[in-house]
Parts: C-alpha cells; sequence; structure tokens
C-alpha cells in the first residue's frame, strides 16, 4: 500500500522531461539563492552531465551564477578555468584545456561532454569584463603534490619572498615519494608529518592576499593551493587511521574552498557545485548521520541557512556507465541493472517509464520514507546491487530531484592515466 501511494505522489509532483525547456521548473524554484548542487548518481552516465550543463546555463544567464565549483583536483580545474577566461597563457582549444585531467580516474572531467560545456563557458565569457567573467574551480582534496608545485612556480616567476617557506613545506612532503598511504602511516604512526609546515604556508599566503586587497586570482591559486596542501596532509593522516574522519575531512575541505572562492567572489556572488549525490545531498537525511559523517549538502546549509541552498539530486533506472572495476584499473562500459524492487528508482520507473524532474514541497509528506538510493561511485560492481543503495529521504535529502528512466555512459577523452 505503500508502494502504490508513493507511486501516485510521484506521478502528481513531477513533470515529465521532453526537452531542456521542461528544466524551467528547477530553474524557477532556485529563485534568489546563492548556492545550487547539483548531483549525480554517478560519475559516468552522460545525462547526469548533459542535464548539469543545460541547468548550469540557464542559471548563468538568467541568475547571474558567478563560478562554477566541481569534485575535481584545484590545479587541472584551474587549467580549464584559465582556458574559458581567455587568458594570454591558456591552452589553445577545449580539448587541450582538458589535458590536465590525467590522474585516474580521468573520464570524470576528461569527457565530450565536459568539452561541450567549456566550449561554451569560453564563449560566453568572451568580450567579458575580468570580474564578469565565469570561472571554474575544483574544490577536492586529492592534488597534495600538484599544489605544491603550483604554488612554488608561481612564487618562483613573481620572485616572492615567500619562496623559501613554500619550498620548506615541499620538502617535508617529497620525501614520500608521492605515495599518499606512505606519507599517511609516517605521520600518523612516527610523528613525521608536515602539518605544521603547511599551515604556516597557508597563513603566510592568505595574509598577505588580504593585507593586499589582491582580486588576482593567480592570489587565490596560491591560497586554495596551500589549503589543498594542509587539509590533504589531514586527509592522508586519517585515511590509514580508518573510521569516518577522512570523508568529513574531506567534505569540510570542499566546502572551506567553496567558502573561499565565494568570498573573492564578493559577498553575494553565487555559485553552482557539481559533485555525486553522496557529497551534495543532506548526509541528515542518509544513514550516514548515524555513522558520523557529515557531507557538502549538510554543510552548506548549516553554514549559508537553508534559505540560500537549493539540492538537486539525480537517478537512474537502469543503463550504461563508464567505471572500473577496481581502483585504478582499465575503464569500462558497464550495464546498470534495474533499480532493485522498492528502492526509490524502481518506483520513479513504476510511476511512468520517462525522464521526469520533481519539485519537493512541504504537502509531499508521503514522500517522506528511508528508502534505498542508488549510488554508484568509479569502481562499481553491478552484481553487489545492494550494497549501491544508500536509505535516503529524498525530499529532505535534496530539494528536487531529476530522473532519468534510461541512461547512457558517458564519452571520455583518450588520454594517458597516471598512477599515484
Amino acid at each position: 500500500m505503500q508502494d502504490e501511494e508513493i507511486i501516485l505522489e510521484i506521478q502528481r509532483t513531477s513533470t515529465r522531461i521532453k526537452t531542456m525547456d521542461d528544466l524551467d521548473k528547477i530553474v524557477q524554484a532556485v529563485g534568489d539563492r546563492e548556492i545550487v548542487l547539483l548531483g549525480e548518481a554517478s560519475h559516468g552516465t552522460s545525462e547526469f552531465y548533459t542535464l548539469r550543463a543545460e541547468i548550469t546555463k540557464r542559471l548563468i544567464q538568467e541568475k547571474g551564477f558567478s563560478f562554477i565549483a566541481v569534485e575535481g583536483d584545484w590545479p587541472s580545474c584551474f587549467t580549464l578555468n584559465r582556458y574559458i577566461k581567455h587568458k594570454a597563457d591558456a591552452p589553445s582549444n577545449a580539448r587541450e584545456a582538458l589535458k590536465d585531467f590525467n590522474r585516474w580516474p580521468t573520464w570524470m572531467w576528461a569527457n565530450e561532454e565536459v568539452v561541450d560545456l567549456t566550449q561554451w563557458l569560453h564563449e560566453y565569457n568572451k568580450n567579458k569584463k575580468d570580474k564578469d567573467q565565469i570561472g571554474f574551480y575544483g574544490i577536492d582534496v586529492y592534488s597534495l603534490w600538484e599544489s605544491m608545485e603550483e604554488i612554488i612556480r608561481h612564487l618562483t616567476e613573481i620572485d616572492s619572498p615567500d619562496l623559501a617557506i613554500a619550498q620548506k613545506a615541499f620538502e617535508c612532503f617529497e620525501p614520500h615519494g608521492r605515495e599518499p598511504q606512505a606519507y599517511g602511516v609516517s605521520a600518523s604512526f612516527l610523528s613525521e608529518g608536515c602539518e605544521e609546515e603547511g599551515v604556516n604556508l597557508l597563513l603566510t599566503l592568505q595574509e598577505k592576499r588580504k593585507a593586499s586587497g589582491s582580486q588576482d586570482e593567480l592570489s587565490l591559486n596560491d591560497e586554495i593551493n596551500a589549503l589543498v596542501a594542509v587539509n590533504a596532509e589531514r586527509y592522508y593522516q586519517s585515511m590509514v587511521r580508518g573510521g569516518p574522519d577522512s570523508w568529513n575531512i574531506r567534505d569540510r575541505h570542499m566546502v572551506e574552498a567553496l567558502s573561499r572562492i565565494k568570498a573573492f567572489h564578493g559577498p553575494h556572488a553565487k555559485a553552482i557545485v557539481w559533485e555525486h549525490n553522496t557529497h551534495i545531498g543532506d548526509a541528515r537525511a542518509t544513514d550516514m548521520a548515524a555513522d558520523g559523517m557529515v557531507n557538502v549538502g549538510q554543510l552548506v546549509r548549516e553554514k549559508f541557512g537553508q534559505e540560500q541552498v537549493y539540492a538537486v539530486g539525480f537517478g537512474t533506472y537502469q543503463g550504461t556507465v563508464i567505471a572500473s572495476d577496481k581502483w585504478g584499473g582499465d575503464i569500462e562500459v558497464m550495464k546498470v541493472p534495474q533499480a532493485i524492487s522498492g528502492s526509490w528508482e524502481a518506483l520513479l520507473h513504476q510511476a511512468g517509464d520517462h525522464d521526469k524532474v520533481i519539485i519537493f514541497d512541504e504537502e509531499s509528506k508521503v514522500l517522506h520514507q528511508p528508502l534505498g538510493h542508488r549510488a554508484i561511485g568509479v569502481v562499481y560492481h553491478p552484481h553487489y546491487e545492494r550494497g549501491n543503495y544508500v536509505p535516503s529521504i529524498l525530499p529532505s535529502r535534496y530539494d528536487a530531484f531529476i530522473y532519468v528512466d534510461q541512461s547512457r555512459a558517458l564519452k571520455p577523452l583518450k588520454l594517458p592515466v597516471m598512477y599515484y
């Protein structure tokens, strides 16, 4: 009986997606909010990228959004950022701009769907003043060594007196041979960490930018790279100890990076965030909370206020996806099987085997049920399907939900893969 009521409520509240114009409801519902979180149920589904891109374009054009922040490394995203902003030293075209995404899993950003968005952003920024150009930034925590190298490269170029501080921090990390686990073990169990050096560098660069009042994006580049070094150091230490700390450090870092970028763009700058559902959907509406885990969706609502944040989740019933069966393994087009009975995806399918969007409202009480909601990572095992579902109260986890009935794998660019 419960399933039947949920299906009827989905039919009542959902709108069929026939064309991109049917995304109007999402854009309108955003209103004057300053942060829009756009999720995905996998890192390898074409429709999730193309639908997010269309919503993003509309938010930029109609709502005055300032930048896009993604679940990606700061250095490689900053290369793309400089291309879309027509900087003199930028790559010559969109595909060249994506070549810095050479760390596994490369396909997350080095794909044809992102090429299309990159070209659109490049054209949109053409002939606009610097302050009016749209930015593209990575807010993840994994690029410790690349971020340190970027700081040293820039401080060397400008002959900065802070170069010695940066070199001291880099020299502390360097003996670990770019092996995060080796560093984590050394820092956690042998008291050979580099937190003090990283924090000293971050504070130095942060204070210098504040004191100068600089609006030069290269100063922001140094500051965020230093922030990555500090929080990556903490992340790798916690990773070897186990427990929820590493997850929480990573998501807190992403919110801190987002906050600094937003402040750089002005007190009321508007941000669009692209991340997996597990990051942007409020953790308090899932079983993550019981495990002591927080996430971006929860933290930004707490920091900026519920009324300033709009979160959109995504899901699919079946199709194909780009993923791998092990970390660092060969990428594959994998089959996404039909959603398990009683899950949100299965009920959405039963409510109509077509794409749809739901705007949640206070009246949708019947949808406030903790049901399974599929999450596919870069490592995916379809034959362990039941382990891929997160119990979720959908209207509490998101403000809206986009459902794709039959989804397709995205189209990765062919790039060399670096493993470290």
